[in-house]
């Protein structure tokens, strides 16, 4: 059975099958995993330096040809296509710049006498299982730092992102990784307990579901290995006193629906202060309102399908169950009547406790908006929730909205900014969100080895 496919959230149709690893392809890319890493390691600086610049250099080279590849495997708007490879540029180009800095020594002051420094080196192979929706960013976020640490790469991507994942490895090579420093691997889940299981494998970066997530670290913790696991979001969008209500409604709007919605970090929850809450309202579902889903390919499409009709048929029922418990649709609310994966913007009021939508994440173009009466209930009501990723909040006094950024249970927290992603900025979150961080310096920390090189005179 073919699990590797690409099918056209836009169409419905099947365009490409790709056939599973055998377990003898995934022995020897374990083996070529390891031996690399045996001379990457000692590779100088400066060599890694040159093959994320040559990597970053490939994806310019080759926007529009990878652009359409996504636009075609998840059905992202390819103007938003191009917007992630631009990203992702920034972030090999990022650890090309900084690499050696952050791989400097760390020197320590020593009671005793002498020298002692903490050196920062790879540990070894590392297995990345990434997701559909940003298929080349979360690979970059990932690979960038690790490969400039000296960590070798192991590549599970997404069933429905294969073509992705082939270029992705085609640009390593090309950009002189050709000795299984970067191997794409289309796995099943028993070959990924195998690979996680392997001794020579040290660690396993998952981003995607809460119970993708449990399933991985549950198996790396019998073996003993380190995990970064970036999971589901809820995340809260605080309307609290802004100086700008008009940009404060573009603001949730991007957060809410680029990408159709599904971003982990998306603003699933905007929770407005009363006296803001009926002006809120009629804005922002007016804004919503005027999206109408089209042809991704076209350069002007801003939403195109959702990822897949599995997306569609969950978002559904997720809404289905808050309206049958009393919420209220604004607009949209149903499926789109044509071929594929298509769903209407939506903005939900009335969610209560007893709806799937107050707690679940909802992975697609659906808003829900909260009145609350107080900063202390907003609050509240931010924390209301097992997730912890990231928060925004809307405020026109920068030393309250400081203040409130302390009260949340988020890992990142923006002001009077939609919650985005830049090279430099750590991602990451609490509670079941995940553990460790992306991006920044802390991406190069998460699986290095911070070794004490300690000299006694």
């Amino acid at each position: 059975m073919t699990a590797y496919k690409v099918v056209n959230p836009a169409t419905g149709a099947t365009e490409g099958e790709y056939p599973e690893a055998s377990d003898a392809v995934v022995r020897e890319a374990l083996g070529r995993s390891a031996a690399a890493f045996g001379s990457w390691r000692r590779t100088a600086p400066q060599d890694r330096v040159a093959v994320l610049e040559r990597v970053a250099d490939l994806y310019e080279e080759r926007k529009d040809e990878l652009a359409a590849i996504i636009t075609r495997e998840m059905g992202k708007p390819v103007a938003q296509a191009r917007g992630e490879i631009g990203i992702v540029v920034s972030i090999y180009r990022y650890y090309a710049k900084n690499g050696p800095s952050f791989l400097a020594d760390d020197e320590l002051d020593v009671v005793a006498g002498g020298t002692a420094v903490v050196r920062k080196e790879g540990v070894g192979p590392l297995l990345g299982i990434m997701p559909w929706n940003f298929p080349y960013y979360q690979v970059a976020r990932f690979a960038a730092p690790n490969l400039m640490l000296g960590n070798t790469i192991l590549l599970k991507h997404a069933p429905q992102c294969p073509e992705s994942a082939l270029a992705m490895e085609r640009v390593f090579i090309d950009a002189g990784l050709t000795d299984g420093q970067y191997i794409n691997l289309f796995a099943s889940n028993e070959q990924v307990s195998t690979i996680i299981a392997d001794p020579r494998v040290q660690g396993v970066s998952l981003t995607g579901s809460e119970r993708a997530g449990s399933a991985v670290a549950e198996q790396a913790g019998k073996h003993l290995k380190k995990v970064v696991l970036e999971l589901g979001g809820s995340d809260p969008f605080l309307v609290l006193g802004p100086a700008d209500l008009d940009r404060t409604v573009k603001h949730a709007f991007a957060g809410r629906l680029g990408n159709a919605g599904q971003a982990c970090n998306a603003a699933k929850r905007i929770i407005v202060l009363e006296e803001h809450y009926d002006e809120f309202v009629e804005k922002f579902t007016c804004a919503v309102r005027a999206v109408v889903p089209g042809d991704p390919t076209k350069p002007e499409t801003f939403m195109g399908p959702l990822s897949s009709e599995a997306a569609v048929r969950s978002l559904a029922a997720q809404i289905e169950d808050a309206v049958e418990h009393g919420a209220t649709v604004h607009t949209g609310g149903k499926r789109v009547d044509r071929d594929g994966a298509w769903y209407e913007p939506t903005v939900l009021t009335g969610v209560t406790p007893k709806m799937r939508a107050f707690q679940e994440e909802l992975f697609g173009p659906a808003a829900v908006i909260y009145k609350v009466a107080s900063e202390e209930e907003a609050v509240e009501l931010a924390n209301n929730t097992p997730y912890g990723l990231g928060a925004v909040i809307e405020c026109a006094d920068e030393d309250r909205a400081l203040r409130i950024a302390g009260q949340l249970d988020a890992g990142m927290v923006h002001i009077n900014e939609a919650g985005g992603t830049a090279a430099e900025l750590p991602f990451g979150g609490v509670k079941r969100s995940g553990i460790g961080r992306e991006l920044g310096k802390y991406g190069m920390e998460e699986f290095a080895n911070k070794k004490l090189v300690r000299v006694k005179r």
